[in-house]
């Protein structure tokens, strides 16, 4: 079985979708720029700034848990699933196709050279 193409993932799947898919409800926007209640440590104040995320940069940052990464860093971590089982879950939730990495075609063996 081929594995997970990663960086396919993040390239398929935007900052965006993953803020909505956990309910995020930015308290203040500029541009791409949002501001708000962290997902991940799970922030209870409406107004709380402590998590920062950029859509179109497709990064985030917590200043109060230090969670930092990009959309699938923050699926994983505000799930609390490895990664490879994050972008699974992922892609099922988006009824996307898991990206998967293609096999190489088996190689010759080196062959040992005398001198």
């Amino acid at each position: 079985m081929a594995g997970i193409d990663f960086n396919a993932v993040r390239s398929e799947v935007g900052m965006d979708a993953v803020l909505d898919l956990l309910g995020f409800v930015p308290s203040q926007r500029r541009g791409g720029q949002l501001r708000g209640p962290c997902p991940v440590h799970g922030s209870h104040s409406p107004g709380s700034r402590s998590f920062s995320a950029n859509v179109t940069k497709n990064a985030c940052h917590c200043f109060h848990c230090g969670m930092s990464g990009n959309q699938l860093d923050l699926w994983a971590a505000a799930t609390r699933q490895p990664l490879y089982h994050a972008a699974i879950d992922l892609c099922e939730k988006l009824h996307q196709p898991m990206p998967r990495l293609s096999r190489r075609p088996a190689g010759r063996k080196k062959s040992a050279i005398s001198s």
